[in-house]
């Protein structure tokens, strides 16, 4: 089972999530703190970033074996220009996406 602990940084209280010896902290949280009310937005804002887009991929060639490599380089090549928009959920539903501590939740989010 995960253990959830909460970090405060600036006076905003970030989720954390234990699961074996890794921790994974709350996207979520962070992007609250960024804009109240627009989270959404700022985490597909971010989705867009190559760099976050491999870095999404990294993890999930090492710990997903069901990862679809082949979807990933889609959008690991369009990411970064103008018209790329990426949504957790189009993450999830395209790459096979594994939640790091809840496999029947998922949620690149966390």
């Amino acid at each position: 089972m995960a253990k959830k602990n909460v970090l405060q940084v600036l006076d905003t209280d970030i989720s954390i999530i234990q699961s074996k010896n890794t921790q994974f902290i709350s996207l979520t949280d962070i992007a609250r703190y960024k804009a109240k009310g627009e989270t959404d937005d700022v985490i597909k804002n971010w989705m867009c970033n190559r760099n976050t887009i491999e870095l999404l991929g990294l993890w999930e060639l090492m710990n997903n074996l069901n990862f679809k490599p082949v979807e990933f380089d889609g959008f690991r090549l369009k990411s970064g220009t103008n018209s790329f928009v990426l949504t957790p959920k189009k993450w999830v539903e395209s790459t096979n996406f594994l939640h790091p501590t809840h496999p029947s939740t998922h949620s690149p989010t966390h």
